[in-house]
């Protein structure tokens, strides 16, 4: 394994869940795990990281930012909607909006998943469906939770790569692949600045970039889960501890 704290250190945004009456942070191993298997070294980030002060110290420490999949829901006030979301969690999007501005003008390496997505999505003017089950156009793209997380999380539905983008370099010579699906949001629109990397048969954006940057890449499904095991997710994470290990080394060549 080498020297631990040779690994590109990757901030991973935390989620608020009421535990035992506690109101806790938590982030599920499983994106712990494949930053790991990757070759990075995951760090939790709690929400009080937001602070202007705390945030300005933390960032020249990290050498790239992953936005986790979440229950919660980006609250539709910032994406020009009224309305609340039951499940809301305001903390983690003021952390993650202020995390995706810092990245994007520092050029930090960013994987966003699933939440992740839309959070870069609407912090780069885009909008969202609150609700995609009543697009009559749109597949179901909610897993059943009735079913056992394995069978949850299995490849539901194919998604077509765009030519020409970050997937296509990440995952050469494969146009089409089938990924998991287990979102009730997507993306309406998107900002001028995000790219299309990749959409599923029915239409629905299911990956995006940042034009302009190195590495800033958004994906709809969950490659996190048994990353190890499925080829295409040890690309992407590969890449993007790739991406980290440059911004390092620009940061901070070695002596």
């Amino acid at each position: 394994m080498g020297n631990i704290f040779d690994r590109p250190l990757i901030g991973v945004v935390m989620c608020r869940n009421r535990i035992k009456g506690h109101l806790s942070q938590t982030l599920q191993e499983k994106y712990l795990d494949a930053v790991l298997h990757a070759g990075g070294l995951p760090v939790p980030l709690p929400h009080a990281l937001a602070e202007p002060e705390l945030l300005t110290t933390l960032l020249p420490q990290l050498d790239g930012i992953m936005l986790p999949g979440s229950p919660s829901n980006v609250q539709p006030h910032l994406y020009g909607e009224n309305g609340d979301e039951p499940d809301a969690d305001p903390g983690r999007d003021t952390l993650s909006m202020a995390l995706i501005e810092s990245a994007l003008e520092r050029r930090i390496p960013l994987f966003a998943i699933c939440r992740g997505l839309q959070e870069l999505v609407v912090a780069t003017g885009g909008t969202l469906y609150r609700r995609l089950f009543e697009q009559p156009e749109l597949l179901e793209h909610r897993e059943d939770p009735e079913l056992p997380l394995a069978q949850q999380y299995a490849p539901s539905h194919e998604v077509q790569v765009q030519p020409g983008g970050l997937i296509s370099r990440l995952v050469p010579g494969c146009n089409r692949f089938w990924v998991n699906s287990l979102h009730g949001q997507g993306v309406r629109t998107l900002g001028p600045r995000l790219r299309v990397e990749a959409r599923s048969t029915d239409g629905l954006v299911e990956a995006v970039s940042v034009e302009d940057h190195p590495f800033a890449l958004a994906v709809q499904w969950h490659p996190e889960w048994k990353s190890d095991e499925y080829a295409l997710s040890r690309l992407l994470f590969e890449g993007f501890i790739t991406a980290c290990r440059g911004y390092r080394a620009e940061l901070r060549p070695p002596a």
